[in-house]
C-alpha cells in the first residue's frame, strides 16, 4: 500500500499545491522515473501535464536523476543534489536515492508542464474576476473623462462663436 505526499509547483504563479495520494492512485506512480511526465487526471487535475522533478525517501534522502535504481546508494560527489560545496575540489560521500519511484519514497516533487482549463487555486479565480472588474471600471472612467473633454471642447467652441 503506497502513500505519497505530492508537491506540484507552478512556475507561473510561484505557488505549490500539496496533495496526499493513497494506494489506487499512488500505485500508478511506482516505477516512474525523474523526467517522466504524468497526466493530471491522476490527481483530479484534468488537462494538466506534470513532470517528475525529484523527491525524498522515508529518511529524507533526496532522489538523484543520474542513479538508475530504486534504492539508496552512497556516491562520491562534489556537486549536485544533497551537496553544499565548501572548497574548490571538495568531494564527499553522500547517501542518495535513485531516480525510480518505489514504495520507500514518501515525497514526490512535480512541476506543471501544461496547464489545464481550471485554475488550481480559488485565489486565481477571484483575482481574475477582480482584474476584469478593475479593467472594466478603468475603461468606463476613461470613456467618461473623454466624454467630459469633448463636452468642454464643444462648450468652448460655442463660447468663442
Amino acid at each position: 500500500m503506497a502513500e505519497f505526499k505530492i508537491n506540484i509547483g507552478d512556475a507561473k504563479t510561484g505557488k505549490t499545491l500539496k496533495l496526499e495520494v493513497k494506494s489506487p492512485q499512488a500505485d500508478s506512480l511506482i516505477g516512474k522515473k525523474i523526467g517522466d511526465t504524468v497526466k493530471g487526471e491522476l490527481f483530479n487535475l484534468p488537462g494538466y501535464e506534470l513532470l517528475i522533478t525529484g523527491g525524498t525517501d522515508f529518511a529524507g534522502f533526496p532522489m538523484v536523476p543520474h542513479i538508475n535504481t530504486a534504492g539508496r546508494k552512497r556516491i562520491l560527489t562534489g556537486y549536485g543534489t544533497g551537496m553544499r560545496i565548501k572548497k574548490k575540489g571538495f568531494r564527499r560521500r553522500k547517501t542518495v536515492v535513485g531516480n525510480t519511484i518505489s514504495e520507500s519514497i514518501v515525497q514526490i516533487n512535480l512541476k506543471i508542464v501544461k496547464h489545464g482549463r481550471k485554475p488550481l487555486w480559488e485565489e486565481e479565480k477571484q483575482q481574475g474576476e477582480q482584474q476584469e472588474q478593475q479593467e472594466q471600471e478603468k475603461q468606463a472612467k476613461e470613456k467618461q473623462s473623454q466624454q467630459e473633454k469633448q463636452d468642454q471642447a464643444q462648450q468652448e467652441a460655442k463660447q468663442e462663436a
